[in-house]
């Protein structure tokens, strides 16, 4: 089930997650307490506001449908190469070549171009067009620095059942929010006292 928008909580950035826009578009859907489910990616308008949010986006930006599927279909992959890292399991070939794929389809470095201004210069190549292209790149990129930088030994899965979402850890926090924290610990004292009682 899906929280409707006026149902919605707010969600805050997980730990890392303003470092690594990845790591963020992972966490766009959560699972809440009873079961409900929160994607932030819902609707065209919804990406729209999360793509221009972190700069991936002009304000302009009309995306359809097919836009949407196509990032959303990048964050599974990108999930699924986290969850496989955090997890120590091997990574399918399947998603290593979705993220790859999405890393290759835009020029990595500014080409030369030639203008009778200018005469021979570099340019970036971001036409609104293509600003789709342009974001999977970078997130996709993103989340290789991420995997394979110093950082990828802090990635962990929040310690809060029912809650989907991961987090770089700091010290011995595994939560990816106060909330979440609160929630494992009222569980295990419940736990404690369930387990005191039996005892009894």
């Amino acid at each position: 089930m899906t929280a409707s928008p006026k149902e919605q909580p707010e969600v805050l950035p997980a730990p890392g997650a303003e470092q690594y826009p990845a790591l963020d578009l992972v966490n766009s859907v959560v699972t809440l307490p009873g079961g409900q489910s929160l994607d932030l990616l819902d609707t065209p308008s919804e990406t729209e506001r999360w793509l221009t949010a972190h700069g991936l986006a002009p304000k302009s930006a009309e995306l359809q449908e097919g836009d949407v599927e196509r990032l959303r279909a990048l964050r599974a992959h990108i999930r699924s190469v986290i969850v496989s890292k955090v997890h120590g399991r091997p990574t399918s070939e399947a998603d290593l070549e979705a993220v790859n794929e999405a890393l290759t389809r835009t020029p990595a470095a500014p080409l030369l171009r030639w203008d009778p201004v200018l005469g021979l210069h570099r340019t970036a190549v971001r036409p609104d067009a293509e600003f789709l292209d342009q974001a999977l790149a970078r997130l996709a990129a993103d989340a290789a620095d991420l995997l394979t930088g110093p950082d990828a030994e802090r990635l962990t899965a929040c310690g809060s059942t029912p809650c989907s979402r991961y987090l770089l850890r700091h010290g011995r926090r595994h939560w990816c929010s106060t909330r979440c924290g609160d929630r494992a610990r009222a569980a295990r004292a419940y736990a404690r006292r369930t387990r005191s009682v039996t005892v009894q």
